[in-house]
């Protein structure tokens, strides 16, 4: 296994979104405060969407998606993918492995509470649900564009992306990915 180059990165991309679900998850049993309880997830959902969004996507994965408003008031979003070179593919591509896995398996969880929420019939906690749900999809959504070069077709996108993602990530030696050079950047 390859060593990682950035360590920290990695578990701050981790750690907010563990955080959100295991505090969500135990929230009853070390408080009786709603309000706290839920201040606390939203805070850590904020911070992860944040982190994701600004810091651990660039450096783990080399992509990197924002939204720009032009002089008219029109909207652009802008998609950049970073090319790694060759030589630095081996410790990259097992922290592009983790930033994949965790933008992918978070929001399924929260996916799980909505409906554990929705039947359990604790409405006051769906908004949260709601919160991670839409906060972790958009970054997944945002994400997935970005590596397909800012296509807004996401039903084709995810169609072809999404298998091809779990089954690098299961199977790493069975794909090979292009060789990376430069930066491209690519409007929709």
């Amino acid at each position: 296994m390859a060593s990682r180059r950035h360590p920290l990165a990695t578990f701050f991309h981790l750690f907010f979104r563990v955080s959100a679900i295991l505090t969500y998850l135990c929230c009853d049993w070390f408080s009786s405060s709603f309000v706290g309880c839920f201040v606390t997830v939203l805070l850590l959902l904020s911070l992860d969407f944040w982190s994701v969004k600004n810091v651990t996507g660039r450096v783990l994965a080399g992509l990197r998606w924002w939204n720009q408003i032009d002089e008219d008031g029109k909207s652009h979003w802008i998609f950049e993918a970073r090319k790694v070179p060759a030589s630095n593919m081996a410790a990259t591509e097992a922290e592009a492995r983790i930033f994949w896995l965790g933008l992918i398996i978070c929001p399924m969880i929260w996916i799980v509470f909505f409906f554990s929420t929705l039947f359990s019939l604790k409405l006051k906690w769906l908004a949260l649900v709601i919160a991670g749900i839409s906060l972790q999809a958009a970054n997944l959504y945002g994400y997935i564009l970005c590596k397909m070069g800012g296509d807004g077709d996401i039903s084709r996108v995810t169609s072809s992306f999404l298998p091809q993602t779990v089954f690098q990530t299961a199977c790493p030696d069975d794909f090979q990915k292009p060789g990376l050079e430069g930066l491209e950047i690519h409007q929709h």
